[in-house]
């Protein structure tokens, strides 16, 4: 069976979390594995389309009951017709996750990945989450390129 990573990250996003998705999905694919996503815009639609362009696999979990709104490079859709419920078949689909820039959704996929425990989760940019000391949390693995953010996951070791 593949091995399925989760790549989340928000539909406004910076260049550089384009160009971090964008790279994602294309070591990805040429390493086998499948990509599951939101489906959509921004670091969806990149980490889509780097698969793509290695001939990889994209799965886009989709929030809404059709497809109306889902980018073009996914090879299968999903729609759940949940909402921001799907955040949590993304995280529970993949071997890892893979977090890419911050926005408020994307800190719900990160929380639910790190409640489901038992799965690396790597974060690439975006927002850092301190604990009450002021300290980074615990658990999550922090990349400062796609190549060493695949490397954390600890699923090619």
């Amino acid at each position: 069976m593949a091995i399925q990573v989760s790549v989340c990250g928000p539909r406004n996003c910076t260049e550089e979390d384009r160009r971090n998705a964008r790279e994602i999905g294309r070591l990805l694919a040429t390493r086998g594995a499948v990509v599951i996503c939101g489906g959509y815009t921004g670091v969806m639609a990149e980490v889509a389309a780097g698969a793509a362009t290695a001939g990889g696999t994209v799965v886009g979990i989709l929030s809404r009951a059709d497809r109306e709104g889902a980018n073009p490079d996914l090879t299968i859709t999903i729609p759940t017709g949940v909402g921001e419920a799907r955040n949590n078949i993304i995280v529970n689909s993949g071997d890892a996750v893979v977090v890419i820039g911050g926005s408020w959704g994307t800190l719900s996929e990160l929380a639910l990945a790190k409640r489901r425990g038992g799965v690396p989760v790597v974060q690439l940019g975006g927002w850092q989450i301190l604990d009450a000391d002021r300290q980074p949390l615990l658990g999550i693995e922090h990349a400062a390129t796609p190549a060493e953010a695949l490397e954390r996951t600890g699923l090619w070791s």
